[in-house]
């Protein structure tokens, strides 16, 4: 089978999930359904399921692959954006997180507290 992948997060708050996504995140924005918020990533679609509640998953919903997540993070904490800590890792001021194979990774929370990442991976 060959297919394109599309991408699944849920909202109880549309409004401020399309403000996320659209003006912090600078997802491009495709069109807002009854059911859902479609954006476009890099040709790949997130659909934002309207629903009435968020679970709260301990883990990661969605990630974003970043040439720079130092500059990422501070352009997103300059809109707002609070980066995650834990207390099971080892993390410099900014809340990123290198990996053993050198891949760096921050983490912050979407309007309905979904775990988001962002990754750049080593080399």
């Amino acid at each position: 089978m060959q297919a394109t992948a599309i991408l699944f997060a849920a909202t109880a708050n549309p409004e401020e999930s399309r403000r996320f996504y659209e003006e912090v995140m600078g997802l491009r924005f495709v069109s807002d359904h009854p059911y859902a918020i479609v954006f476009d990533i890099n040709g790949i679609m997130l659909r934002v399921q309207k629903v009435a509640e968020v679970l709260d998953l301990p883990y990661t919903a969605l990630g974003f692959q970043v040439d720079d997540l130092q500059q990422s993070v501070v352009e997103l904490q300059g809109k707002g954006v609070e980066f995650e800590s834990f207390a099971f890792l080892e993390q410099d001021d900014n809340g990123i997180w290198t990996t053993p194979d050198g891949a760096r990774v921050a983490w912050c929370r979407d309007p309905d507290g979904s775990m988001v990442s962002l990754t750049q991976h080593a080399g």
